[in-house]
């Protein structure tokens, strides 16, 4: 068997579809009255099993009957209050995960964030050191929450505990693409853009706060969900490859960028208007962000990423104007 945990959710559910014929598939996941289960209705599952059962579920099983676990399950909005919420899921989840993965000898994929690096003021160099890794500081509580389980497991390898047989941490920058329809206010740009664009309005971005950005151009890594699971197919088929990575596309851009390659996927010539950055999160906006990608490179990964105007175009045509999005 494969586990995806949030297998029903954005990434989850885009790795689950190119993990199809490689195993069993189980999807640990909440599903509750949304639509997210249509995020999965394509995909031959063996099993979905309620996040609050899954450890009992593990306790049930050995680690030859799984292959891999890949943990996309957290709470992932920046903006979630809730902080004990966040530590239950995000936190003490993904610790036990780790301790069963090493346990069982079973392998432990789990989905970091480019949140961890806060401002940016340290950079984005993927240094799993102890070290490195203390010098970050996150933004908000889901950031935070990442950041926690990177140092955790730093300072675990670091003094010699016994990992699982591949541990690999992924940082996610601005990740867009088809499934992303339940997220609400944490959808991508694109899928926001989209309608408004689609009806001959124009694009309606952020003002720049910032004197060294102009409206719009405040930067940003976006990488299609595509080339997000082929990077975790790679480290599928990569087992001895360790560690904790960024996934990006090492190139920002911006978001007048952005929806200019909506108005072009459309047909349109691109029209802007530009609001104020909400007062509650002006003095946490990032204005750039763009993932060192030698890390991931030197592992052996030599595929080229996306470009930002071709997958946009591909999830304009190919989903957000069809009658049926999901993948």
């Amino acid at each position: 068997m494969i586990v995806v945990t949030g297998g029903a959710g954005f990434i989850g559910s885009n790795l689950l579809a190119a993990l199809e014929g490689r195993g069993d598939l189980v999807v640990v996941d909440h599903l509750g009255d949304s639509d997210m289960w249509r995020n999965i209705a394509k995909r031959e599952l063996a099993d979905i099993i309620d996040p609050w059962e899954f450890r009992d579920w593990l306790k049930e099983r050995s680690g030859d009957q799984i292959q891999a676990i890949f943990h996309m399950g957290a709470i992932s909005s920046t903006t979630e209050t809730d902080v004990d919420e966040i530590v239950e899921n995000n936190i003490r989840l993904t610790s036990d995960l780790f301790r069963w993965c090493a346990s069982e000898k079973v392998r432990f994929i789990y989905a970091s964030s480019a949140a961890t690096y806060g401002d940016g003021s340290q950079g984005f160099d993927d240094d799993d050191s102890v070290a490195a890794l203390s010098q970050l500081r996150p933004l908000n509580a889901y950031g935070w929450s990442k950041h926690f389980i990177d140092r955790r497991l730093a300072r675990v390898l670091s003094e010699g505990g016994s990992p699982p047989p591949q541990c690999v941490g992924l940082k996610f920058f601005n990740v867009y693409g088809p499934n992303e329809y339940h997220k609400g206010n944490m959808r991508s740009v694109v899928h926001q853009l989209h309608p408004r664009i689609a009806a001959g309005e124009p694009a309606k971005l952020f003002r720049s706060h910032h004197p060294d950005y102009k409206d719009g151009g405040q930067l940003r890594d976006f990488i299609y969900v595509k080339d997000v699971v082929d990077v975790m197919l790679w480290l599928f088929d990569n087992p001895k490859v360790q560690g904790l990575y960024n996934v990006g596309t090492g190139k920002a851009r911006s978001f007048a960028d952005l929806a200019s390659a909506v108005f072009s996927a459309l047909g349109k010539e691109p029209r802007f208007e530009f609001v104020d950055t909400p007062v509650e999160i002006r003095d946490k906006y990032q204005y750039f962000t763009e993932a060192k990608m030698q890390k991931l490179r030197d592992a052996g990964y030599d595929r080229e990423f996306t470009s930002l105007e071709d997958g946009v175009k591909d999830y304009v045509l190919e989903y957000l104007e069809q009658e049926d999005p999901w993948l």
